[in-house]
């Protein structure tokens, strides 16, 4: 396995006037209500171990007041941990200068906001340009950048407008443009579609996804809908009360849920809609006989149904890029409906 893009080690947030006399009982074990109630201080963030891996989308989600948010910013140190390291290809960020740090925020990271961040007096090709105009790019070369990003995040001829004149979907569009004229590495986005109609919402995740697949960022996403986070996920990350109650493949995840906590979250999905044909087949190359067809690895199992008519007495050869790795019988597809309870060992490496 090569070296993750960015690593977070045993990272802990405490807020409040006397954070490293708080943070002794936060490692000894105090929950965020007894560190609150007792020390009036506020838990944000408790011993949080995570890899996020180079050319992979790493959905953070939860709840809110769970501390997505305030792991994000600590990425780009726009917030200090109160202990922990933030490693970035190798390097630990704590120990950057302010002008290192400016140089990770400017040529390493970007960041898309919620609330778009557009600057109101500049056209859409200035806001999209922002972030070479910045590094004193003569106007040819960021305005050909810009407009590239543009046309790419479909927004071709909209250059002159001003932010008001462009609908909410049309904004974040921008905002993305801005990110990737910057060639950065690595993409933050806290809550980035979380204002937008559901619509909307739905081609800017689609966008997002072509556009990785084009361009292989290491992207960073914060969300509270476990629907977004599924659809975008390779690496996802659970949170509540500032910490990591479960993280994985999100497959695997939905099939292995750890916790209470995680069997509510999942309660209510179409599983048909999220699980695939890979996650649910008997691996092998052996042909058992009186298979019916074919099925990618990646086909929901919302296909597989209708591809079966609902016969549960059929089985399907899967296949990855046409080679077979597997067979999906019905009956396992039927099964894997049942929504799965906590499992045991997950259980005990949660208590």
């Amino acid at each position: 396995m090569t070296d993750p893009k960015i690593s977070v080690r045993n990272l802990y947030k405490i807020f409040g006037e006397e954070p490293q006399a708080a943070l002794a009982h936060a490692k000894a074990g105090m929950d965020k209500a007894q560190l609150l109630d007792e020390h009036r201080h506020v838990l944000g963030l408790r011993d949080i171990n995570v890899d996020m891996a180079s050319g992979e989308i790493t959905v953070i989600m939860g709840l809110s007041g769970s501390g997505k948010s305030t792991l994000i910013r600590h990425l780009n140190r726009l917030i200090d941990p109160t202990d922990g390291q933030v490693i970035v290809d190798g390097e630990d960020i704590m120990s950057y200068s302010d002008s290192a740090l400016r140089g990770l925020r400017r040529k390493k990271m970007s960041m898309v906001f919620q609330k778009f961040a557009l600057l109101p007096h500049r056209t859409v090709l200035e806001n999209a340009g922002t972030p070479m105009i910045v590094d004193g790019a003569k106007r040819a070369e960021w305005e050909k950048e810009a407009t590239r990003w543009l046309d790419r995040v479909g927004l071709e001829g909209q250059g002159p407008q001003y932010p008001h004149q462009l609908s909410g979907g049309m904004q974040q569009r921008v905002g993305i443009a801005r990110a990737l004229t910057s060639n950065s590495d690595i993409m933050l986005m806290d809550e980035a579609f979380s204002a937008l109609d559901p619509l909307i919402r739905t081609d800017m995740q689609d966008l997002l996804i072509e556009l990785q697949r084009e361009l292989q960022k290491t992207v960073v996403f914060i969300t509270h809908d476990l629907d977004e986070a599924l659809k975008l996920a390779d690496h996802l990350v659970i949170l509540k009360d500032g910490e990591v109650v479960q993280q994985g493949e999100p497959q695997h995840i939905l099939m292995n849920p750890n916790d209470p906590y995680i069997v509510d979250f999942i309660s209510d999905i179409n599983r048909a809609r999220v699980l695939r044909a890979r996650t649910v087949m008997t691996e092998g190359t052996d042909d058992p006989g009186g298979l019916s067809g074919e099925v990618d690895e990646n086909a929901t199992l919302e296909d597989v149904i209708a591809k079966a008519d609902g016969d549960t007495r059929l089985s399907f050869r899967v296949t990855r890029n046409g080679t077979p790795v597997g067979t999906l019988p019905m009956t396992d597809v039927v099964k894997a409906l049942v929504p799965t309870a906590a499992s045991e060992d997950g259980m005990r490496q949660a208590s």
